[in-house]
C-alpha cells in the first residue's frame, strides 16, 4: 500500500486539530485577549482574512503585554476546517507545542504590526 505525503498545509492543520483536541488552543478574540492577559497564550495567530477591527484588538493587548502576533498565510476556513470551530483568531496555550507550531509555518506565518496589509493567499 503506498504510503501518503503530506504536504506543508496539511502537516499544519492537522497539528492544529491535534491541539484542539488536546484543549492547548483559545479560539476568538475575547477569549484569546484574555489568554494574554493571564500569561497563558504562548502564541498568538490570525488568519489572511482576519478584518482590520479584529486585528486591531488582538495587536492592541497583545502590545500592552508585549507579546507578537502573527498573521498566518492561510484562511479562516482552512483553520475552521482543521480545528472544527470557527476561527480567525487563536493562541496557543502550550510552549512547546507553540515552538513546534512556529517551526512548521516558517514562512507560512509573518509578524503583525498595526500597519500591516494583509496580503491573501
Amino acid at each position: 500500500m503506498a504510503k501518503k505525503v503530506m504536504n506543508k498545509k496539511d502537516e499544519i492543520m492537522g497539528f492544529l486539530g491535534i491541539l484542539r483536541r488536546a484543549g492547548k488552543i483559545t479560539v476568538g478574540t475575547d477569549p484569546v485577549c484574555d489568554s494574554v492577559a493571564k500569561g497563558k497564550a504562548k502564541l498568538v495567530l490570525m488568519t489572511n482574512t482576519v478584518s482590520d477591527n479584529t486585528k486591531k484588538v488582538i495587536l492592541k493587548t497583545v502590545k500592552a503585554y508585549s507579546m507578537p502576533a502573527y498573521i498566518i498565510n492561510y484562511s479562516r476556513d482552512d483553520v475552521s476546517y482543521a480545528i472544527g470551530k470557527l476561527a480567525v483568531v487563536l493562541s496557543i496555550n502550550d510552549e512547546k507545542a507553540a515552538l513546534s507550531l512556529k517551526s512548521k509555518l516558517g514562512d507560512d506565518m509573518e509578524e503583525c504590526t498595526h500597519d500591516h496589509k494583509i496580503q491573501a493567499k
